[in-house]
């Protein structure tokens, strides 16, 4: 895969990379989390749910956090989808440096300029306050 700039857009991450890692999924039909996620398994992405209080979601198997991965589903995690506070993001950020992930999205209403700033330095790309799933519908399906 090619080397991508920081700066890349949210489009061009939606086409390029396929596995995301979404840390703080819910097994609640009803929240944003649960909805993204089953969004993104339909849409053909590979999701790796990441939540501690979970053993699975969506029929897939929950880590507890990026760095409690196998070795070898570290290697694969492309995206980090953060639905984390903002003041909660900083250590999501870490971890997805620590695997080598290409890219954090922060969702809709998710913000962390130290924290972006952090994963930009890392070279990984940022994307804030965009839901993954609207973008994916809205640039990709209507494309």
């Amino acid at each position: 895969m090619k080397q991508l700039s920081t700066k890349m857009d949210y489009i061009e991450i939606l086409k390029t990379y396929k596995t995301i890692a979404i840390v703080g999924v819910s097994d609640k039909p009803q929240r944003p989390s649960f909805t993204v996620t089953k969004y993104m398994i339909q849409a053909g992405y590979n999701i790796i749910p990441i939540n501690p209080n979970l053993d699975e979601v969506l029929g897939l198997k929950c880590y507890p956090s990026l760095l409690e991965l196998p070795e070898v589903v570290k290697q694969q995690v492309e995206v980090v989808n953060i639905f984390r506070k903002p003041q909660d993001v900083p250590p999501v950020v870490d971890e997805a440096i620590a695997i080598g992930a290409k890219a954090v999205w922060m969702q809709l209403g998710i913000t962390n300029e130290a924290a972006a700033e952090k994963a930009r330095n890392a070279n990984l790309a940022v994307v804030e306050n965009h839901c993954i799933a609207v973008d994916h519908q809205n640039h990709l399906l209507n494309a």
